[in-house]
């Protein structure tokens, strides 16, 4: 009788990684697909959790004021925050259509300029092939004007999605601020009896760690926004507002943002002023974003939320791909909400814990255990 041939072992273990990773990767694109098929759905769902994380704290802080119920708290700061966003982008727009025309002649004159500098040596190009040059360019609009009608078309279109996407995110968000204990009450309930209580903690963790990226991101970006704005003022750069809203904006996505932002800023720097504005506008970006990595991060996200630039980077490529500008904008608050969550349930001292309530998610040196964090519960009006 002959022995079967023996598998190597190397042969068995990397089958056994490969069908499992084959496995995990198919759980992996199902959910992508799921969530890009729902996106409409997703999207403001997420953006509604993210803002809750921001107005939540506020909405406490404005429910512990005497006669004030938690209903009328919750109105307060949802109508305060959309009052500020809109203020903020009608500011910006009134201010980019004032600073139009001025920065339309620049440009013309910058035209004149290359065309100039292309007569002249090393180029040497006479008025008729120079003419030649700008018509092909004519042409080439001419040709694509269908194509820009199809495209403004299809943005009114987007314009009326996002009009009920924003809708959908401000129900969400209402009822996230106003009834977000009993909204994670209700969601606890699906979690085993058994691992409740973890499941508790970590959740709070991971909404604590959320609050404190929301909130150091949103004074890290108007830090940046305005240390920019002065010295693009000091430059001589137009558009001054505009472009500080969209580097405010910009902050919002790390590292990519910074960097689109500032191609659009050194764009018209040079458009307006030429190389030297440019230049100048470069180095200012570039100051404003060693300020930021080097001492306003540190300081304000501090112990709330740590990771590694390749965490960060990674997941903003990945949601570009999947999810475009939303998916970019969405990847790092949830990579900070999922690690926060994965770490406190990998630390054996949040398993002894004997009450979840002792760990408060609208703060964000909860996303970390606190030295003798106290015994006793903490309220909460209603916001988890």
């Amino acid at each position: 009788m002959t022995e079967e041939p023996r598998i190597p072992r190397g042969l068995v273990i990397a089958s056994s990684l490969a069908w499992r990773g084959l496995l995990v990767a198919t759980a992996v694109a199902v959910v992508l697909w799921l969530i890009a098929q729902l996106a409409v759905l997703v999207v403001p769902v997420v953006l509604a959790l993210i803002l809750t994380a921001l107005l939540a704290p506020l909405a406490r802080v404005v429910n512990r004021v005497p006669l004030v119920p938690r209903g009328l708290a919750t109105g307060v700061v949802v109508a305060g925050g959309l009052a500020v966003a809109v203020g903020v982008l009608w500011w910006a727009v009134a201010a980019f259509l004032d600073g139009l025309p001025s920065l339309s002649a620049s440009i013309g004159e910058t035209v004149v300029a290359l065309r100039d500098r292309l007569a002249g040596p090393p180029f040497r190009l006479d008025d008729t092939q120079l003419a030649a040059v700008f018509q092909s360019l004519l042409d080439t609009l001419q040709r694509n004007q269908a194509a820009l009608a199809n495209n403004v078309i299809g943005a009114l279109g987007t314009a009326g999605e996002l009009a009920a996407e924003t809708l959908l995110m401000l129900f969400v968000l209402i009822f996230l601020i106003h009834d977000g204990a009993r909204i994670w009450r209700f969601v606890l309930g699906a979690v085993p009896q058994h691992v409740r209580r973890r499941a508790d903690v970590a959740g709070r963790r991971a909404f604590a760690s959320l609050v404190g990226y929301t909130r150091a991101t949103v004074v890290v970006a108007a830090v940046d926004a305005v240390t920019a704005a002065i010295g693009l003022w000091v430059i001589g750069v137009p558009l001054v507002v505009p472009l500080a809203t969209l580097i405010f904006f910009g902050a919002f996505v790390p590292t990519i943002g910074a960097v689109v932002t500032g191609i659009v800023a050194v764009l018209v720097a040079l458009a307006s002023g030429g190389w030297v504005d440019a230049l100048l506008v470069i180095g200012l970006l570039l100051i404003v974003q060693n300020v930021e990595g080097y001492i306003l991060q540190p300081l304000l996200l501090g112990r709330s939320v740590r990771l590694h630039p390749l965490a960060v980077v990674l997941p903003i490529s990945a949601g570009l791909i999947v999810g475009g500008v939303p998916g970019a904008l969405l990847a790092v608050p949830l990579v900070t909400l999922a690690d926060a969550g994965v770490r406190s349930l990998r630390r054996p001292g949040d398993g002894t814990l004997r009450d979840a309530g002792t760990v408060d998610p609208l703060d964000p040196r909860s996303a970390r255990p606190l030295r003798g964090e106290g015994p006793g519960p903490v309220a909460l009006p209603g916001p988890v």
